[in-house]
């Protein structure tokens, strides 16, 4: 499986970005798939994660009600639509994939594959 991650960019403070994560190869075998962002000298933390059909999602409370994630099961890919942008959002943010989960993990150790990173910039 490998996940192509997209839709960084810079943004100033209060506007709004796009992510993408295309996942390709066995695909088939992902069930949840999740979004983590890592800022400078911080460790990973979970941002969204949203389940195999797409009807359940679960947020980072740091995101919520900011952040929209969803999933096109045809194309295998996975977007978080994030609106009011913050200085602190600003970091390289992850897409990851998780096979035969049951539920929306939030630790970076349950996923088993990961997108490259994508930098997002959030000018103040």
């Amino acid at each position: 499986v490998q996940l192509q991650a997209s839709g960084g960019g810079v943004v100033q403070a209060g506007g709004s970005l796009r992510l993408s994560c295309a996942a390709s190869g066995r695909s088939f075998i992902i069930t949840t798939m999740g979004w983590f962002r890592q800022g400078p000298g911080k460790e990973r933390e979970f941002v969204a994660g949203i389940s195999r059909s797409g009807d359940s999602a679960y947020y980072a409370d740091s995101v919520k009600g900011r952040f929209t994630i969803s999933r096109d099961s045809a194309q295998n890919s996975v977007s978080p639509q994030m609106n009011s942008l913050k200085p602190e959002d600003a970091a390289v943010y992850y897409c990851a994939a998780d096979k035969g989960a049951r539920f929306i993990a939030t630790v970076p150790a349950r996923y088993d594959y990961w997108g490259q990173g994508t930098l997002v910039t959030v000018s103040a």
